[in-house]
């Protein structure tokens, strides 16, 4: 989601240098995927012409892409990487609504990824402008996406997002509308202004929401974690505003200090389990939640994992905040969002789901790796 990220989607501004990518480690902007060769601007240049072809192809001729670029510019457009970041909201959500993840549950899961891939594609249509003067080798500006196609792509992601949201329930809906026009508000109006990191924020928060409503019908039990999730991602946005300038100190020390908060909260454990916990919890009965020992560990230990991820980056560009190391920290800022989902559901007492969560992690990367992603930009 512009939003959902999973995340900070204003970064998607970020000029042609390292920036966050495929399986969210730091990479060259070079944005070629799935093999297809990169031009001297670093976008995928693909045309009919083969080397069979003896010389040059008649003037004026159109480079038509093939299917193959065609296909990579569209997992380069929607960012398919990023993907993984996203189920783990509607997981913590579950989790914190103290209800098994289930049928309805998947159907938020698949809601949130359309909505998100929805503000992925309306993000690059609402910057067309401005990525053709300084990032012509994305998608649209390259001409390898028509900016028709997108944002028709984004109308019916959202439109399928909300559908899907729909077959979870009336409380689910009632939470992917909003979320749906957080995500359309930040692209066309919210980046670019104050209101940008709010935005984001609330998306993250919404979508965790969403997870809860499908799967237990309330949500408020799940305020806590989401308002947990927000902070995070509102730290991330932040830092990602300058990070193809850099030059600030403030930004990503604020976001430093919001991650030892949030590990302090979240590793604390949680005083009152969701309704659904306490009764599994119960002295002779068994529940899905683990052992006292085997919670605290795991809660503690994905804990570390949050911090370590997203702390030293953020260090790093405390002490120096070039456009490089700017750009790193908000890589190591989305990358810590999988754990800190995991640590969420481990605070509330889903010892299970928060397994399930911290796997994404290095399914993304393997994803990436393998698609051959690791240069698309997440953002």
């Amino acid at each position: 989601m512009s939003r959902i990220s999973a995340t900070a989607r204003n970064s998607a501004r970020g000029a042609s240098a390292p920036r966050a990518s495929g399986g969210e480690p730091t990479g060259a902007p070079a944005r070629a995927s799935g093999g297809v060769p990169a031009g001297p601007s670093g976008g995928a240049v693909e045309t009919p012409w083969s080397a069979s072809v003896a010389g040059p192809p008649p003037a004026g001729a159109a480079a038509l892409p093939t299917p193959s670029s065609r296909a990579g510019a569209w997992a380069e457009l929607l960012r398919l990487p990023a993907l993984f970041t996203v189920p783990g909201d509607a997981l913590a959500g579950a989790a914190a609504a103290g209800a098994r993840p289930g049928p309805r549950t998947l159907l938020a899961i698949g809601s949130s990824l359309c909505l998100y891939e929805a503000g992925m594609a309306l993000n690059d249509w609402a910057d067309r402008a401005e990525d053709a003067v300084e990032r012509p080798h994305r998608p649209l500006p390259s001409g390898r996406i028509r900016p028709a196609a997108a944002l028709a792509a984004a109308g019916v992601l959202t439109g399928a997002g909300l559908a899907l949201a729909a077959g979870a329930g009336r409380p689910a809906l009632t939470i992917a509308v909003p979320l749906a026009a957080t995500v359309w508000a930040y692209d066309l109006t919210l980046k670019h202004t104050s209101a940008g990191p709010a935005a984001m924020a609330a998306a993250r928060g919404l979508d965790l929401l969403l997870g809860a409503a499908a799967t237990g019908g309330g949500t408020r039990a799940a305020l806590p974690s989401a308002a947990l999730l927000g902070s995070h991602t509102l730290a991330v946005t932040a830092v990602s505003r300058r990070e193809t300038t850099g030059g600030s100190v403030l930004a990503p020390l604020a976001a430093l200090a919001t991650t030892g908060a949030l590990t302090g909260l979240v590793a604390r454990r949680r005083t009152r389990l969701p309704a659904g916990r306490r009764a599994a919890a119960a002295p002779g009965l068994s529940g899905s939640i683990p052992a006292p020992g085997v919670a605290d560990a795991l809660r503690t230990g994905l804990s570390a994992v949050y911090t370590a991820t997203a702390a030293r980056p953020y260090f790093h560009a405390v002490l120096n905040p070039s456009p490089p190391l700017t750009q790193r920290a908000v890589g190591g800022g989305l990358r810590a969002t999988i754990p800190l989902q995991a640590a969420l559901a481990a605070r509330s007492g889903a010892g299970a789901t928060s397994l399930l969560v911290a796997a994404l992690a290095p399914a993304g990367r393997w994803f990436a790796k393998r698609t051959a992603m690791r240069k698309v930009s997440i953002t």
